[in-house]
């Protein structure tokens, strides 16, 4: 019961799980999770720390970036809180806006040709733009 309560203790912060949402979805930097979230660096990088540490990821390096997914070999009572996730927020709004969000990130990046912290400040500004509603 013990390792049950610390799962959903973890899973209290809305922001823990907007992330694991975004990475049930695929694999992520800590940039494009910044960009979609719309939080900064260290509060990206300490919820991944706790979620990695939590059992639900794994990680990887490529140079200088941190890419995360969800950990292969998941254990079962992970599985099922990622299932009842999926299920509940299917219809969220914020997760809808999320999923909008990282098609944007992803496409300005792959359009950009990179993924660092350069893209990612460009990525902001043209999103702070189109919120104000202007179109430059």
């Amino acid at each position: 019961m013990k390792n049950t309560i610390e799962v959903f203790k973890l899973l209290t912060d809305e922001l823990r799980v907007r992330i694991l949402m975004l990475l049930d979805r695929k694999e992520l930097s800590v940039c494009q999770l910044m960009g979609t979230i719309g939080a900064s660096q260290p509060l990206i990088s300490r919820n991944l720390s706790l979620l990695y540490k939590g059992g639900f990821l794994d990680e990887r390096r490529d140079g200088k970036l941190r890419f995360y997914s969800i950990k292969s070999g998941i254990a079962e009572d992970k599985v099922a809180v990622l299932v009842l996730l999926r299920t509940l927020l299917k219809s969220d709004t914020r997760f809808k806006e999320d999923l909008e969000t990282l098609a944007e990130c992803t496409a300005f990046q792959k359009k950009a040709g990179r993924c660092d912290m350069k893209t990612l400040t460009e990525f902001m500004k043209l999103k702070e733009r189109k919120m104000k509603g202007d179109r430059r």
